[in-house]
């Protein structure tokens, strides 16, 4: 059962935005389908509950793509999201388990790294898509998101992400926030946001403690001080399928073609979102040859 969603809202007389996520079943898919070892899920949890906040802030069928490449092992992390509330993500390396760090906590910039970059792509389903892209500060991924908000799209920002790990290395809990400043945010509620916010839990141990998205952007924004816009549910969805295989195989050079019929007697690709297995039999490899033979499709 999935009980994932966000949720948008607007706090303090609408001059500050907030979104908030719970991502638990996500992040589990997500872990599930990459094979991913603890620190590695929490990395790949924080950046897909970043991506799909983001995704909320489009519209129709506008979608993105974020890349966090740093100079860890597990990098470069990728994210699509849509509007629609749903994401996909893989990653380099899930076999790592790093030592945590002084505080107990899961050393995610070890496996993201700490120098490097985090761009997003967004497609607003013009001829030119809109790209932006920061240093990476920290590896942490939530301080990399609040400096990309703050440097690329000048939207004063604080991103909290967090995934929680059991025992078992089992995603327990995950989720996030995003609370952005809108111009007309005076001096005195960025100071009541602020204290607020270092007043707060782990989201991930908010999350676990069973706090709904609503009661995260209330604990922020404070009682009767918000309004609810808009609750979407989201999920781990990928978009691969047998045709697009088959369409991109139209596209690639005709001697590869050739010597996957003649030489290995079939293909087998496997998607690197979600490790579905798609093969391609000698016969079928034939047919996309003939095809693109006599129609001149390429």
């Amino acid at each position: 059962m999935n009980n994932d969603y966000l949720v948008k809202a607007l706090a303090f007389d609408d001059n500050v935005r907030i979104y908030a996520i719970r991502s638990t079943e996500m992040v589990k898919e997500a872990a599930r389908r990459q094979e991913t070892w603890r620190t590695v899920t929490a990395a790949l949890g924080r950046a897909m509950s970043a991506g799909t906040m983001m995704g909320a802030m489009l519209k129709g069928d506008e979608k993105l793509t974020i890349k966090i490449e740093g100079n860890g092992p597990s990098s470069p992390i990728v994210v699509d999201a849509t509007a629609g509330g749903t994401a996909r993500g893989y990653l380099n390396k899930a076999d790592i388990d790093p030592a945590r760090r002084e505080d107990g906590k899961l050393n995610v910039s070890s496996v993201v790294g700490n120098e490097g970059s985090l761009s997003v792509v967004k497609d607003l389903g013009m001829r030119e898509h809109f790209t932006g892209s920061v240093p990476l500060v920290s590896g942490e991924i939530g301080d990399d998101f609040t400096y990309y908000f703050a440097s690329s799209e000048q939207t004063p920002s604080s991103v909290a992400l967090g995934v929680l790990i059991g025992e078992d290395d089992d995603v327990q809990a995950s989720g996030g926030f995003i609370v952005q400043l809108m111009p007309g945010a005076s001096d005195d509620m960025i100071d009541i946001v602020e204290q607020r916010l270092s007043e707060l839990p782990p989201v991930s141990t908010m999350i676990k403690w069973g706090k709904t998205p609503e009661e995260i952007v209330e604990q922020i924004a404070g009682e009767n001080n918000f309004r609810v816009i808009e609750t979407m549910e989201t999920k781990f969805q990928c978009h691969c399928s047998k045709e697009r295989i088959t369409n991109a195989l139209y596209g690639i050079d005709g001697a590869e073609l050739k010597a996957m019929i003649e030489e290995d007697e079939g293909a087998e690709t496997i998607c690197q979102f979600c490790n579905e297995i798609y093969n391609f039999s000698k016969a079928e490899l034939e047919e996309i040859e003939s095809e693109r033979e006599n129609t001149g499709r390429q």
